[in-house]
């Protein structure tokens, strides 16, 4: 009990199973990397993970790999200002060398196909002097 009231968000008492404390332990990294739902909805788009498909209004839309990896990352860190850098890392790896202004052209890409008006972005929002906010 002392465990808990310290911090802890969950223990294991003896004798305990090996299957069990697995389990336990892929809940708790679950948790931590906050796992994304399998289909994400907002406005009447509608992203299936499983399928890595997107649909407006019930219709498929085409998406490139690339444009897919950017939007899950603006759900991961929905209503957090994500910086170019920080884009290019979890999009297009550390590895690769690519612009920031790379960044720049999917994004627009990527308003094409989930906004109601691409000029008048409401989902996806530029930061001024900062990066992108994804509000949806």
């Amino acid at each position: 009990m002392l465990g808990l009231e310290l911090g802890a968000d969950d223990y294991v008492t003896k004798p305990f199973s090996p299957r069990e404390l697995r389990a336990r332990v892929k809940a708790a990294l679950r948790r931590a990397a906050g796992e994304m739902h399998e289909v994400y909805l907002f406005g009447d788009v509608e992203v299936d993970f499983t399928r890595c498909q997107l649909r407006r209004a019930g219709k498929t839309v085409e998406m490139t790999p690339i444009e897919f990896k950017l939007l899950a990352a603006f759900i991961r860190h929905r209503g957090q200002t994500l910086k170019r850098d920080k884009l290019l890392d979890e999009v297009w790896g550390r590895e690769t060398f690519v612009t920031d202004r790379a960044v720049d052209t999917h994004v627009t890409n990527l308003r094409k196909k989930i906004e109601p008006k691409a000029s008048e972005p409401r989902f996806l929002v530029s930061v001024r002097g900062m990066g992108y906010r994804f509000d949806g």
